[in-house]
């Protein structure tokens, strides 16, 4: 593995353990943090599967757009196109007044970054 794609995973393990932290949190939990975290962890590890691939992109957060650059060489995560698309929101929606996540989009951010990540991890060997 190419040490800057050790890197990306480390950077997306981050976010995946802070969205995990947080959903275990009985008082007060930060639901925006959730949704973001997941969409940060999905994000990272498109760019590591990328990056590993030697598949050039854009400081882009569409992770729908990062799907379909890894496409071509990892076709099956076609069937993660909805769940992408639902995270990619998180990347501004809830970051600033006007917007806040509930319970519910938390968990369902939570469940489609770890069905993701499951599969991005198996297609690195790890």
């Amino acid at each position: 593995m190419r040490p800057i794609t050790a890197e990306w995973i480390a950077k997306a393990e981050g976010d995946f353990g802070m969205m995990e932290r947080e959903c275990t949190e009985m008082n007060n939990p930060n639901y925006d943090g959730i949704c973001f975290h997941a969409q940060q962890c999905a994000e990272k590890y498109l760019k590591a599967r990328l990056y590993e691939a030697d598949i050039k992109f854009s400081k882009i957060h569409d992770l729908v757009a990062l799907l379909d650059q890894i496409l071509q060489i990892e076709p099956m995560w076609e069937i993660f196109r909805e769940d992408l698309a639902y995270l990619s929101d998180f990347a501004v929606a809830f970051r600033y007044p006007g917007e806040s996540a509930d319970a519910e989009s938390a968990h369902d951010a939570q469940h489609r970054c770890r069905r993701f990540r499951s599969m991005v991890r198996e297609a690195l060997g790890l």
